[in-house]
């Protein structure tokens, strides 16, 4: 082989090289901004359901919500308010999982934001999983966490456009589903226990609402969706 079939065969090799290289580059590119694109569209979602729960859980804390429904409302309000409480629950665990599978935590990159988003979802479940010795009311192990998380997504889905069960299907559901009701039965109990006396919960409703208020201040940090006053930590 003379040198100039040489210096082709050399220049075709490196021109190849070149080629699935930034062939490489370029799908890296795209899965980076298609992540990106998930994390903020269900970034929105999340910080809604985040804002949801938070709100519903100051609400019990200040001792009005459950006794003025579920106390001394009716039967209709008193399903209303046991439902919904589960309800805000659930989709918040809903949100975290689609999250989970559709965004991968582990390959978001160095983002200092995302790992801040990260360590606080990981700090709630913490304490939705935490056990006390005499009262576990509204305790959920991860496992249960990431099980009624996936419940929670709507079966017309696909990665990028998933989305939770609203109210309406997620009472459906419980009416029509014994397998799906066998998920929230224990935290329907729970809701009447409360209702009846917090004290026993009062510590992890008190932590789980200033933590999902640290979650809202992270994904909405310049508090365009939800305004500073509406993100108050509940103080005994």
């Amino acid at each position: 082989m003379d040198t100039l079939t040489w210096i082709s065969a050399a220049v075709a090799l490196a021109s190849a090289a070149a080629t699935v290289l930034l062939g490489y580059w370029q799908q890296r590119r795209i899965a980076a901004v298609e992540r990106l694109n998930y994390m903020d569209r269900y970034g929105a979602s999340l910080a809604w359901a985040a804002f949801d729960l938070q709100s519903r859980l100051f609400n019990i804390l200040g001792g009005r919500y459950l006794t003025l429904f579920l106390v001394h409302g009716t039967r209709e309000d008193a399903e209303l308010a046991r439902r919904s409480t589960v309800f805000v629950i659930a989709e918040y665990l809903g949100w975290v999982e689609i999250l989970r599978r559709d965004v991968q935590f582990l390959d978001l990159g160095s983002s200092g934001s995302n790992r801040q988003v990260m360590t606080q979802l990981s700090q709630i479940a913490e304490t939705f999983n935490r056990s006390t010795a005499r009262h576990d009311e509204l305790r959920l192990f991860r496992i249960q966490q990431r099980a009624i998380g996936s419940v929670m997504i709507h079966p017309n889905g696909e990665p990028g456009r998933r989305r939770c069960l609203d109210y309406a299907e997620f009472c459906e559901r419980l009416d029509t589903d014994s397998r799906f009701t066998a998920w929230f039965s224990e935290l329907l109990a729970d809701v009447d226990v409360i209702a009846a006396d917090i004290a026993p919960a009062e510590q992890r409703l008190q932590a789980l609402q200033r933590q999902l208020v640290e979650l809202i201040n992270l994904l909405d940090p310049d508090a365009i969706r939800f305004p500073q006053f509406h993100r108050q930590v509940y103080t005994p």
